[in-house]
Parts: structure tokens; sequence; C-alpha cells
């Protein structure tokens, strides 16, 4: 599948790339101009200096990069993070310390993993009753522990 990227005007150094030939995400890097310091749950904007072209019926998720999570506790917000199929705008990623150290993002820092996924619009039905299940409306730990 074809997905079109364009470069913005504050986009410098490499695309989006697969790291290795079993991944699902491009890693995406930080574009700034000079290094951010993220203070323990503070959480930034980081710019990509990338807009996409997404095909219709799919999205790309903004999703955390599981070696910067585990080694820095640096995460993101609202993930997975939607970019639509119709936004043509620069795509940012919200991150968050969840460290008790400040982190310093430096400029082409891998920050996120970008995934390619389909989607499905539902068409809600308006119902006076639900169908019946076993677990019913038990949530929140009803199924037990273990």
């Amino acid at each position: 599948m074809k997905v079109k990227i364009k470069k913005l005007v504050n986009f410098k150094g490499e695309l989006p790339a697969y790291q290795s030939r079993g991944s699902s995400g491009l890693d995406v890097r930080a574009q700034i101009e000079k290094p951010m310091m993220v203070k323990p749950m503070e959480r930034v904007l980081v710019p990509t200096g990338l807009s996409f072209e997404i095909p219709e019926g799919f999205e790309i998720q903004a999703r955390p990069r599981s070696g910067w999570a585990i080694k820095q506790g640096m995460t993101l917000l609202n993930t997975p993070g939607t970019i639509d199929a119709d936004y043509r705008g620069e795509v940012k990623i919200i991150v968050i310390n969840l460290s008790q150290e400040t982190v310093e993002i430096q400029d082409q820092e891998r920050i996120a993993q970008l995934v390619v996924c389909p989607i499905i619009q539902a068409e809600l039905e308006l119902v006076t009753d639900l169908g019946a299940t076993e677990r019913g409306a038990g949530g929140f730990g009803s199924t037990g522990r273990n």
C-alpha cells in the first residue's frame, strides 16, 4: 500500500522507516531546533515535520517505542494517537515523561512508531434492549483476578 508523505519546512534528516523486516511500525523522529527537557510527569508536543495523505479506509496510529518506555519512562498520551485519513496537517506526537528524572529529547531522536491500520465505521442502531450474555453488565474485574 502506498501512503503519500510530505516533508514540511521544519523537516530534516531521515524519513520514517521500519527498523526490521518484521516491524509493524515506522519509527518517526523529533524535528526540533534545540533539545527539549521534559520534567517528570510533564507532557510536550513534539513536531515530526511531516504530513500524510492516508488512503480512505485507513488511519495511522502513533504508538510508544517500547525501548524508550522501559529505559527512560517516556511514552505517548492518547495512545494510540489517531491520524485520520482526511487530516493533512503536521503530525505531532504527545509525549509524557513517567520517570522520576528529567529526560532530554534530542533533534532526530526516534520518538514514536507509526502503524498504518484499517478502520471500519460502524452504523449505530438504536434499540431498547440488548441481547443477554453470561457476563451481562459485569465489568472492572467481574471475571476475577486469575
